[in-house]
């Protein structure tokens, strides 16, 4: 689906205070500088327009949410919403996450979310995909010993590359799976996003996985 631009949504996002501009600064002292606070810290990598985290950040005041989107007119969105709120517990980062092991720290993330990531459908992308060994590799470096990552979308091409690459490794495994959540046990506790909320209203299965090492 084609992004419309918005014009000056960059200016907008360079001059807000809810989104952070220097992320490199930040390795290891994200909950110190930013959030003033030893609480857990969660990410999401490709927000979109930040429905998901804003329920989530409103709902458990006490963890730190950030949100990666490299899409400025999809981050104008985000950004939109959270100055209409009083939370101060989730901020932004316009940054392409090919590159998470600049901005955290060994260990420094509790817990990754992945929200119907592009796809990636061409063979040569596949390294593109946010499930693929690459990025698990990154994944690796960034998240608590205890921590996990949970993947959510209705695309099941990516979902079962996604389960192929899990089963593979010698170091994740599945700790949860569903092919179709909203009619599963799975549910409870269950946070929509604004493409979730579209995609069960028409109907389509939505495939979902929790991973830890």
């Amino acid at each position: 689906m084609r992004l419309r631009n918005i014009t000056g949504s960059r200016e907008f996002i360079a001059e807000n205070e809810f989104c952070i501009h220097d992320p490199e600064k930040m390795c290891g002292v994200w909950r110190q500088e930013i959030f003033k606070n030893d609480n857990p810290l969660h990410l999401e990598i490709g927000m979109g327009k930040g429905a998901f985290l804003h329920a989530l950040a409103t709902e458990n005041p006490d963890i730190n949410y950030l949100g990666i989107e490299k899409y400025s007119s999809v981050l104008y969105r985000a950004i939109e919403k959270r100055a209409q709120t009083d939370i101060d517990n989730l901020f932004f980062i316009r940054f392409d996450a090919t590159y998470l092991t600049d901005i955290f720290s060994p260990g420094e993330v509790d817990r990754i979310y992945l929200n119907f990531s592009d796809p990636w459908p061409k063979d040569r992308h596949a390294k593109r995909r946010l499930t693929s060994d690459q990025f698990l590799e990154r994944y690796d470096k960034v998240l608590a010993k205890d921590g996990f990552i949970q993947f959510k979308t209705d695309n099941r091409d990516l979902f079962d590359f996604s389960v192929e690459t899990v089963n593979e490794s010698e170091l994740w495994h599945i700790d949860e799976i569903t092919y179709d959540l909203h009619h599963s046990d799975q549910l409870e506790g269950n946070v929509m996003t604004e493409y979730e909320m579209k995609f069960t209203a028409l109907d389509h299965p939505i495939c979902r996985f929790v991973i830890s090492r």
